[in-house]
């Protein structure tokens, strides 16, 4: 049997891009026996982990990472350890230090990437490719306040209210996150008790990729931008809960040029009763990107 390839995964913390990172792990992982392992780049382990002899501490052949924090770490480990780096979302480091940058197309605009840059249709994430079953219910995922978007409390609960009232033989859950008012699920419970609410807190990290490969639509507020590309990746139709814009940014084009591919549906462009328009194609960013990986630096791999 072939090793497994060892992939370390260098994280700050934050669940947004640790999720990438696993994400593009596991989606290696459907093409080739891996073995994963995890190191936060904050406090003392990392630090320990140099201060080790090499001998002492499995050595990876690949290692990514995906935040700022994660930049120096990747290419520090990768020079010591001989591994290749991958790094997700735009570096603040040169590109070119880097084996190779995924990195979402906004952050691009019209520029031409540099060759070892490969652009994605927003962010990598974990939901795994959906499943040949039957979708069922309806799923709305709320987020908050940023710093791109406003929140309209009143605005929110009338959107939500009319799809659950104009899919009422549908069976629909609600989630918020991290960002959410407090408050935010009562109310949505409160105004349309068909709702089944489950807060961010109660959920673990397997649950939305899990209900998103069920669900047969799915509503997502325009502020959660990395819940839009979940839903897409799961093969859902996505529409679009408005909220307001505090200015216009890379993340609000990314949003217009996904409206504008027909890719999600704005409430506004809705009629109630109406069936939510599928997606062009089920966004599989991560498969994709897991394969160029070992195309460019495991080519033995894919024989």
């Amino acid at each position: 049997m072939r090793k497994p390839l060892s992939i370390l995964i260098l994280t700050d913390g934050k669940p947004g891009h640790q999720n990438q990172s696993i994400g593009l792990a596991e989606a290696i992982g459907r093409l080739t026996p891996v073995e994963i392992s995890r190191r936060f780049v904050a406090g003392s382990a990392l630090a320990g982990w140099f201060r080790r002899p090499a001998r002492d501490h499995p050595q990876p052949d690949l290692v990514l990472g995906a935040g700022h924090a994660t930049h120096f770490p990747l290419l520090k480990i990768a020079r010591r350890t001989g591994a290749s780096c991958v790094v997700l979302m735009k570096p603040s480091l040169p590109v070119g230090l880097f084996d190779l940058c995924l990195v979402p197309r906004h952050d691009f605009g019209d520029k031409a990437p540099p060759p070892n840059v490969v652009t994605t249709v927003g962010a990598i994430n974990r939901v795994p490719p959906p499943a040949d079953q039957e979708r069922r219910g309806g799923l709305i995922l709320l987020g908050g306040p940023s710093s791109t978007h406003d929140w309209d409390p009143d605005g929110i609960q009338r959107q939500v209210g009319t799809i659950v009232d104009s899919c009422g033989n549908r069976p629909w859950r609600i989630t918020d996150s991290r960002r959410s008012p407090a408050g935010t699920l009562d109310a949505a419970t409160t105004a349309c008790p068909a709702l089944v609410a489950h807060p961010h807190a109660d959920t673990g990290p397997e649950w939305l990729p899990l209900r998103l490969t069920e669900a047969a639509e799915v509503w997502v507020s325009e502020d959660s931008v990395s819940m839009i590309y979940e839903s897409l990746s799961s093969g859902a139709p996505t529409g679009l809960l408005k909220v307001p814009r505090k200015r216009r940014s890379r993340v609000t084009r990314g949003v217009d040029t996904l409206i504008d591919e027909k890719w999600i549906t704005p409430f506004e462009a809705w009629q109630p009763g109406e069936a939510l328009a599928a997606p062009p194609r089920i966004l599989r960013e991560a498969d994709r990107c897991a394969r160029i990986t070992l195309e460019n630096l495991f080519p033995d791999r894919l024989t």
